[in-house]
C-alpha cells in the first residue's frame, strides 16, 4: 500500500522549498535595485537610462493628489477608493447569510503622485501592483426598507433581505509608499520578468530595507518548514515500509 501520508508531506516539503527559493530570489533582486534617495534625482537617472537598460529602481514618498476623493463613509481623503456592497439576508432557518450573487464592487481613482518634498512622480497602474494594501476605512450596515420589488425577490428566493453592508477601503493621502519599477526605454515598466506581461510592479507600505528583511524571513521560514515536512514524510514512509 502506498504511504500517502508520507508522500503528501514530501510533496508539501517540495512546495515550501520552491516558495522559499522564490522569496530568497526576490530578496536578492531587490538588493540590486537602484535606490533613488530623492525624487528630484530621478530625472537625471532617466537621462542616463539609455546607456544602461533595463534596470530596476525604487522610489519613495507620500501619496498626494491635487483632486483627492472625499470618502462618503469614513471621511478620509484618498486617491483610490474601493466600495464593496454585501447583501445580507435571512434564510428559511432564520440565520443570516451573505448573498455572494448579489455583491457589488465599485472603485474610484484619481490622478495621484508620490511627493518627498524635492519633487513629485505620478504613479499609474498601482491597483494591479503586488503588495498594495488598501486601508479599511469603514464598515457600515444599512437596513433595507420594504418595497414591492424587494418583497417579490424575497418570495422567489426564499430569503428575507436584511440590508447592505458597505465596506470602504482607501489609499489615503499622506500614506508613505515605496514603489519598485523597471526603467525601460525611458518609461516606467513593471519589474520581475523579461516578459512584461508576466512582470511585477510593486507598491508597498514598507521601506525597501524592510521589504528585503521580510522576504528573507519568509525564505528562512519556508526552508525550515520544508525540512520539517521532509523529515516527517520520510519517517512516515520508512515506518510504513518497515511494517510491510
Amino acid at each position: 500500500m502506498v504511504p500517502w501520508g508520507g508522500v503528501t508531506c514530501c510533496l508539501s516539503a517540495a512546495a515550501l522549498y520552491l516558495l522559499g527559493r522564490s522569496s530568497g530570489k526576490d530578496a536578492e533582486v531587490l538588493k540590486s535595485v537602484t535606490r533613488v534617495n530623492q525624487l528630484k534625482d530621478l530625472a537625471q537617472l532617466l537621462e542616463a537610462a539609455n546607456k544602461v537598460l533595463p534596470f530596476v529602481v525604487t522610489i519613495s514618498g507620500r501619496v498626494s493628489s491635487d483632486t483627492p476623493i472625499n470618502c462618503e463613509y469614513s471621511g478620509l481623503r484618498g486617491v483610490i477608493v474601493e466600495e464593496t456592497n454585501n447583501f445580507l439576508k435571512h434564510n428559511d432557518a432564520g440565520s443570516w447569510i451573505q448573498d455572494s450573487a448579489l455583491m457589488l464592487s465599485m472603485c474610484k481613482e484619481v490622478p495621484w503622485y508620490l511627493d518627498d518634498g524635492s519633487a513629485r512622480v505620478y504613479v499609474v497602474g498601482a491597483r494591479g501592483a503586488a503588495g498594495l494594501v488598501l486601508t479599511l476605512g469603514s464598515e457600515v450596515f444599512e437596513e433595507s426598507g420594504r418595497s414591492l420589488v424587494r418583497g417579490t425577490l424575497d418570495y422567489l428566493q426564499g430569503l428575507k433581505m436584511l440590508g447592505v453592508k458597505r465596506i470602504e477601503r482607501v489609499l489615503p493621502t499622506g500614506t508613505p509608499l515605496t514603489v519598485v519599477v523597471r526603467l525601460l526605454k525611458m518609461t516606467l515598466e513593471p519589474f520581475g520578468s523579461s516578459d512584461p506581461s508576466k512582470a511585477r510592479f510593486m507598491c508597498v507600505h514598507k521601506t525597501i530595507d524592510q521589504l528585503i528583511a521580510n522576504l528573507g524571513k519568509w525564505a528562512r521560514w519556508y526552508k525550515y518548514a520544508s525540512m520539517g515536512f521532509a523529515a516527517f514524510g520520510l519517517y512516515l514512509i520508512a515506518s510504513k515500509l518497515s511494517n510491510t
